[in-house]
């Protein structure tokens, strides 16, 4: 009888510990909140992280800037320090504009001053240029460097690919049409383009993504420990009986 009630018990306590960690896989990737996405304007790009590697605290945050986009002015962030990496042509590169230039920004580190612990939200703000390409998407792979380890949020789905059948994707944004704000301004500098509403859009959908993936795993795991402790209060009723 008692082996009865430990087996049950046992497996609504596994189901649990499976129940949890499938939440934390489906909220552990980084993601990229740009304020507007259209082509050829500046944007934005808010990179956000909750949790460390494995439980360990987060020391650095490398964003890695794709080929297309030339610079990054990254905000000043209190409790870390910000470095940026520069990367020379072997030619020199023309722009859209007709200006040469002899090298790039190829990345933006922020260094903590005292570790990020595990479960703590924080946010790495830079605006860039986007390239004057509509319909391109384009990859901020980020490496989280940790006290112990390091994650590279790198990888990118193959075609029939999507995140969720990743292990580490990496923030990507899609380049929209340009901008033809009626007063002359364009639309980058805040929610009110369209081109920043479909980038909200998208992110909220890929959150809500996160947080039903999240919820189907957590009633799933549930009512797996609650089929388990009613068996095993069957079979203690029965063995009470007999």
């Amino acid at each position: 009888m008692r082996q009865l009630l430990l087996r049950s018990l046992t497996a609504a306590g596994t189901t649990a510990v499976l129940m949890a960690a499938g939440m934390g896989a489906a909220s552990a990737h980084v993601h990229v909140h740009p304020d507007s996405t259209a082509a050829g304007e500046s944007a934005l790009l808010t990179f956000e992280t909750s949790h460390g590697c494995s439980g360990s605290p987060t020391t650095a945050v490398t964003v890695t800037l794709p080929d297309q986009v030339t610079d990054a002015t990254p905000t000043a962030h209190p409790g870390w320090t910000i470095s940026k990496v520069t990367e020379d042509f072997a030619e020199p590169r023309v722009l859209d504009n007709g200006t040469s230039i002899a090298s790039r920004t190829s990345q933006v580190v922020f260094t903590a001053k005292e570790p990020l612990p595990d479960g703590v939200r924080d946010t790495f703000s830079l605006t860039v240029k986007l390239p004057d390409a509509a319909g391109e998407t384009l990859a901020f792979p980020v490496l989280q460097s940790c006290a112990e380890g390091e994650t590279d949020w790198a990888q990118l789905p193959a075609e029939g690919q999507t995140d969720a059948d990743l292990e580490s994707p990496a923030p990507v944004i899609t380049v929209t049409e340009a901008s033809h704000a009626s007063d002359g301004h364009g639309g980058g500098h805040g929610s009110g383009s369209g081109a920043g509403s479909e980038s909200g859009d998208a992110d909220q959908l890929a959150d809500e993504d996160d947080v039903e993936a999240a919820a189907v795993a957590g009633y799933a795991g549930l009512g797996a420990g609650v089929l388990g402790l009613l068996l095993g209060a069957v079979a203690l009723f029965r063995t009470r009986k007999a």
